[in-house]
């Protein structure tokens, strides 16, 4: 302690100072402890940052390790559905089980779980922003068109000022879009369900008697959603023949080439198009593409232990045997699929598809059967006999369309 009559005196350079042994050690010390802190805080720093990019991805195991197509579904009425039937405006009455009658909800309670890891939450408000002056685009047939009907719900659940948020739709036209004005995003569904050209194009009277495909044509499709910057293709349910006719030439012209063409082979022509199309006209470093795979039906019952003349109609429960498979699924297909997108990662353009064929094949129980609308009368016949319209081809919203979006998100935030 200095006395109070101690005066202090400046230390100059060339001064001759008394400096302890202890008075340095004790300086050095503080020092260290300074460095070492100031080390210790950037380090803390980074490695949240490392986190959080972590929890945006997967968390558990690494990406490389984790299947996230590889788990089981898990009961979880705490935090699914992700949103709610009646509150989404723009939900479509194909698809709005509820809404039709039915009565047993624990379809929309189900949450996918992989075996190694955790699928992150899918945050509407933060795609939103990853979609910021973007556009987003499901090309492909009905089942994606749900897929996209599911997107608009799940996005259009964090916006809430409705003002902000409005589909955009030409009559006639093969395109429909959710815009967030907000963020000026764009959310579209364009309809093409074998991606090439076909007699099937028209959105609205595409059941015809004969299914004709232009297999070496895409242009008239291609030209309209080339430019996005997230691409979302499915193509399967309308190839399921045995022959698909397909035409060199046009529909106008009468002196057309048209050939009966084996249904496996007509499908790899059109992917052959398709896939040279996106090689040559998608900016690689502004587009991400995705292939959704094949979509399950389940219209068999037998397939599963019930009735043979009985269908998904008032099923309840899912399959629970480990990597069931029914007939309505061809792996030929998937195959096809996989060697066209491998073509073209060696050709330096990734399409990343999403595999939902065997996580959807477990869920029987949540098509519409007999819970949507119906746009034809039905007959006497048909009501006393509800397995013989029922829809087990198409998914109720909230439900399992929603966790392929939730797969869809994990890969857009992980690219």
């Amino acid at each position: 302690m200095v006395a109070r009559n101690q005066h202090l005196v400046p230390i100059t350079w060339g001064s001759p100072v008394k400096f302890s042994i202890v008075q340095f050690f004790v300086s050095l010390l503080f020092a260290v402890f300074f460095v070492a802190a100031v080390y210790m805080s950037r380090v803390f720093v980074t490695v949240n940052m490392i986190r959080e990019k972590v929890d945006v991805t997967f968390s558990g195991d690494s990406q490389s390790e984790c299947d996230l197509f590889s788990g089981k579904w898990v009961f979880d009425n705490k935090s699914y559905p992700l949103y709610k039937e009646n509150d989404c405006k723009f939900m479509s009455d194909q698809l709005s089980c509820n809404k039709f009658g039915r009565e047993d909800l624990s379809y929309q309670h189900w949450r996918w779980q992989p075996h190694h890891c955790d699928i992150p939450r899918f945050n509407a408000t933060r795609l939103l922003h990853k979609l910021r002056n973007k556009r987003m685009v499901f090309v492909g047939d009905s089942l994606n068109r749900g897929q996209w009907v599911s997107m608009v719900c799940l996005l259009d659940s964090a916006i809430h000022n409705p003002k902000m948020k409005f589909l955009s739709y030409v009559n006639g036209s093969n395109l429909i879009a959710f815009k967030a004005r907000e963020y000026n995003a764009s959310i579209e569904f364009y309809w093409a369900p074998l991606l090439v050209e076909s007699n099937s194009d028209d959105p609205v009277n595409h059941r015809l008697p004969e299914r004709i495909v232009k297999s070496h044509s895409i242009e008239k499709h291609g030209r309209v959603w080339t430019d996005a910057d997230i691409l979302v293709f499915n193509s399967y349910l309308w190839w399921r023949q045995p022959h698909i006719k397909v035409l060199w030439g046009s529909f106008e012209d009468k002196n057309g080439i048209y050939k009966e063409v084996e249904m496996l082979r007509s499908y790899e022509l059109a992917l052959k198009t398709w896939s040279d199309w996106l090689e040559i006209h998608v900016n690689r470093t502004k587009t991400s593409l995705f292939f959704v795979s094949m979509s399950p039906t389940h219209e068999r019952a037998n397939e599963w232990g019930a009735s043979s003349d009985q269908n998904c109609y008032s099923e309840t429960d899912m399959i629970t045997k480990e990597g069931y498979r029914g007939s309505g699924t061809d792996p030929r297909m998937m195959r096809i699929v996989e060697n066209s997108i491998d073509e073209l990662k060696t050709r330096g353009l990734k399409v990343q598809i999403i595999n939902i064929t065997q996580l959807s094949e477990y869920r029987k129980e949540g098509h519409p059967s007999i819970y949507r609308k119906q746009w034809d009368a039905l007959s006497e016949e048909q009501l006393s006999n509800p397995s013989s319209y029922s829809d087990c081809i198409h998914w109720c919203l909230p439900g399992v369309p929603d966790v392929w979006n939730e797969l869809l998100y994990a890969y857009i935030f992980q690219q």
